[in-house]
C-alpha cells in the first residue's frame, strides 16, 4: 500500500499542498469561543471574562462601565465602602449602562464583624434591582446572601425556576463551594420567611435550584487568599460542585470559572484548558488607569516582580489571624502589620506594651500617641458599631485590636488616596500575577502605566490565550509548531 503524507487545513479556503491529504479543517479560534457559551448568553456578554471586584472601590464604576461597553463583565468593589458611596456608584452605573442595557455587577463581601452592614447592603442592592452580585470571602452562608439570591424566584413560561438575581460566588475551599452549589438550608429559608424577607413561594422554589448560578475558583491571589495553586484547586472544586448537584438532584447547571494568578495569556489559556467557563482577573486591573488605586500605587505595581508579594494580617479578621496577600516592593506595610499582630498576641493590653516598643509604634506607624488613636477609633465605631466600644471597655485586649486595626484600615486608604508621606505604609492587595504581567508586557505599549486600560489588558490576555490555545490544538494534531507560536506580545486592540 502506497503511503500518503497527511496534513491539516488551518483555515477556511486553504487548500492542501501537493501530496498532502487534508484530514481536518481547523477553523480560526476567536477569543469569545474560549469559555462556556452558556455563560455568555446568561450574562449577555461577548467574552468569557470578568474584571473582579477589588474592594474599597478600587474596582471603580468607571472600570465596570468600560468593561460592559467592551462586551465583558465587571463588578464594582463595594467592600469596605459606606452605603452612600455605593449608592452613588450604583446611580452612575445604572445611568451609563441603561441605553442599551448592558450587564454589570456589585460585590457583596462577608462581613464577620458586622452582619447588619451586610444586611443593609443587600437592602440597597434589592432596592436598586442590581441583578448580578459576586459574593466573596464567605466562610459560611448568611441570611443576607441567601435573601439576595432567592428574592424574586418564580416559574417561567417554560416551567423552569427563574432566578432574577444572579449570584456568583468566589471560593477557595471545596466545602464552601458545596454550600453555594446546593439549595439554601431549609432552616435559613424558614427564618427568612418568618421575618418577611422572603415569601413562602420563593422559599419553596429556592429548594429546587443551586444558590449560585456561577462559582469562581480562586487560586493564589491578591487580598484574602489560601495561596492554593489553581491547577490543583480547580478540579477539586469542580468535583465538589458536581457532587453537590447530583446529591440534590438539581437540573440547573452551575458554571465554574477560574481566578487567581491570571496575569499572562498562557495563564488564561491554562485556566480555560482546565475547563473554566470564564476567567476573572484582579491584581492586574489595579494597574489600570480606571482603577481606584492612586497613580503612586499604580507606579509601585508597575515595578513588581512575581516574588514581590507577602502575607500580612487582615484588618477585617485581625483577631482570627487571617492574612491577606499584599505588595512588598516599595512598601513596609507587611512587616509593620506583622509587628502589630505579634504585639497583640504577646500583650494583654496597650498599657502592657513595654515603653520603648510602644514609643516606636507611635513614632513609626501611628505618628501619634496610642491614646489619641483610641479616641479616633472610638469616634469611628460610635458611628459604625457602638457595640465594639462597649466590648472594648470590657476587654482591654479587644481595645488593643481595634487600635491596631485602625492602622491596617488606614493603610489601604492611604494607597487609594496616594498620601505622599505614607508610601511606606501603603497596603496594596496584590498576587504574583502582577509580577508575571509586568514581565510579559515589558518592552510593549502595556509597559507604560498610562496605556494600561482595563479593556486593553483584557483584550490582550484573551487574544493571547486564543493564539496559545490554537497553537496547542495544532500541535496535538501532529503539526510541527515552533515554540515561538506560543508567544503573544501585547498590541493595541480595537
Amino acid at each position: 500500500m502506497k503511503s500518503q503524507r497527511v496534513g491539516v487545513l488551518v483555515g477556511p479556503g486553504v487548500k492542501a499542498s501537493p501530496g498532502m491529504e487534508a484530514l481536518w479543517n481547523l477553523p480560526a479560534l476567536a477569543p469569545e469561543k474560549l469559555g462556556d457559551p452558556g455563560f455568555l448568553s446568561a450574562h449577555g456578554v461577548r467574552y468569557p471574562y470578568i474584571a473582579g471586584e477589588m474592594a474599597t472601590g478600587i474596582a471603580t464604576a468607571d472600570m465596570v462601565i468600560a468593561m460592559a461597553r467592551a462586551g465583558m463583565l465587571g463588578f464594582f468593589g463595594a467592600g469596605g465602602l459606606p452605603l452612600v458611596a455605593i449608592e452613588k456608584a450604583l446611580d452612575k452605573m445604572m445611568t451609563s449602562l441603561q441605553a442599551p442595557p448592558l450587564p454589570w455587577g456589585v460585590n457583596l463581601i462577608h462581613n464577620i464583624q458586622d452582619a447588619t452592614a451586610e444586611d443593609a447592603l443587600v437592602d440597597l442592592l434589592l432596592r436598586h434591582r442590581v441583578r448580578r452580585v459576586c459574593a466573596s470571602a464567605y466562610l459560611q452562608l448568611t441570611p443576607a446572601v441567601v435573601r439576595y439570591a432567592c428574592s424574586g424566584l418564580h416559574i417561567g413560561q417554560n416551567g423552569e425556576v427563574v432566578q432574577p438575581n444572579q449570584l456568583m460566588a468566589k471560593v477557595s475551599r471545596p466545602e464552601i463551594a458545596t454550600r453555594f452549589a446546593s439549595p439554601p438550608p431549609a432552616t435559613m429559608l424558614a427564618t427568612l420567611v418568618e421575618r418577611g424577607h422572603l415569601s413562602a413561594r420563593e422559599a419553596e422554589l429556592a429548594s429546587l435550584v443551586p444558590l449560585a448560578a456561577d462559582i469562581t475558583v480562586e487560586g493564589d491571589s491578591g487580598g484574602h487568599t489560601d495561596n492554593r495553586p489553581l491547577v490543583a484547586l480547580f478540579p477539586t472544586i469542580v468535583h465538589a460542585v458536581r457532587e453537590a448537584q447530583a446529591r440534590h438532584g438539581l437540573r440547573t447547571p452551575v458554571r465554574v470559572g477560574a481566578a487567581g494568578g491570571l496575569g499572562t495569556p498562557a495563564a488564561v489559556a491554562a485556566a480555560f484548558s482546565l475547563g473554566a467557563a470564564y476567567v476573572v482577573t484582579g491584581s492586574v486591573n489595579q494597574a489600570a488607569v480606571e482603577s481606584g488605586l492612586s497613580p503612586a500605587g499604580r507606579a509601585l505595581l508597575a515595578q513588581a516582580a512575581i516574588e514581590d508579594v507577602a502575607m500580612a494580617p487582615a484588618a477585617d479578621m485581625f483577631e482570627l489571624g487571617v492574612k491577606v496577600q499584599v505588595l512588598k516592593r516599595g512598601t513596609m506595610f507587611s512587616v509593620r502589620a506583622q509587628r502589630l499582630y505579634d504585639a497583640w498576641r504577646k500583650y494583654a493590653c496597650i498599657e502592657g506594651i513595654p515603653a520603648d516598643e510602644r514609643l516606636k509604634l507611635e513614632a513609626e506607624l501611628f505618628r501619634a500617641p496610642l491614646a489619641d488613636i483610641w479616641q479616633q477609633t472610638q469616634a469611628f465605631f460610635k458611628e459604625r458599631d457602638p457595640a465594639e466600644i462597649q466590648r472594648a471597655d470590657r476587654d482591654p485586649k479587644h481595645r488593643m485590636a481595634l487600635v491596631f486595626r485602625c492602622y491596617l484600615g488606614q493603610a489601604s486608604r492611604w494607597a487609594t488616596q496616594g498620601v505622599p508621606d505614607r508610601v511606606l505604609d501603603y497596603q496594596i492587595w496584590c498576587g504574583p500575577a502582577m509580577g508575571s504581567f509586568n514581565a510579559w508586557t515589558r518592552g510593549s505599549f502595556l509597559a507604560e502605566p498610562g496605556h494600561r486600560t482595563v479593556v486593553q489588558i483584557a483584550r490582550n490576555l484573551l487574544e493571547g490565550a486564543a493564539v496559545i490555545t490554537r497553537a496547542q490544538q495544532l500541535r496535538s494534531l501532529g503539526v510541527p509548531i515552533p515554540s515561538a507560536a506560543f508567544e503573544f506580545h501585547p498590541r493595541p486592540l480595537n
